[in-house]
């Protein structure tokens, strides 16, 4: 399993009930097909620099998790299909080791 870091944003129609119902819902895809989520992080609403499908601002999260290459594909899947997620971006959350700088 390799470590991976997903920011989405939420649309900011959805009300807070339905936008936590949706961050599990999301956490739960990763679980459900062997992955772990280690931390979710709630950016809250912000605004963006530009125009997205005529909206100005949307809700940030972003969750760090493991999963292997079949997790990540599943994820990737079902946030595209997702009608409530603006944007997403899955990137390897892995840094290179250093050793012994002077």
């Amino acid at each position: 399993m390799r470590k991976y870091e997903v920011m989405y944003i939420i649309n900011e129609s959805v009300d807070a009930e339905k936008r936590t119902e949706l961050i599990e819902s999301l956490a739960k895809i990763i679980t459900d097909n062997g992955g772990t989520v280690k931390k979710t992080d709630e950016w809250g609403m912000r605004e963006f620099a530009y125009q997205i499908d005529d909206m100005k601002k949307g809700y940030y999260v972003v969750v760090k998790f493991d999963a292997d290459q079949e997790c990540v594909k599943e994820y990737d899947r079902l946030m595209r299909i997702n009608s409530s997620v603006v944007r997403f971006m899955i990137t390897v959350d892995e840094a290179p080791v250093q050793e012994g700088r002077k």
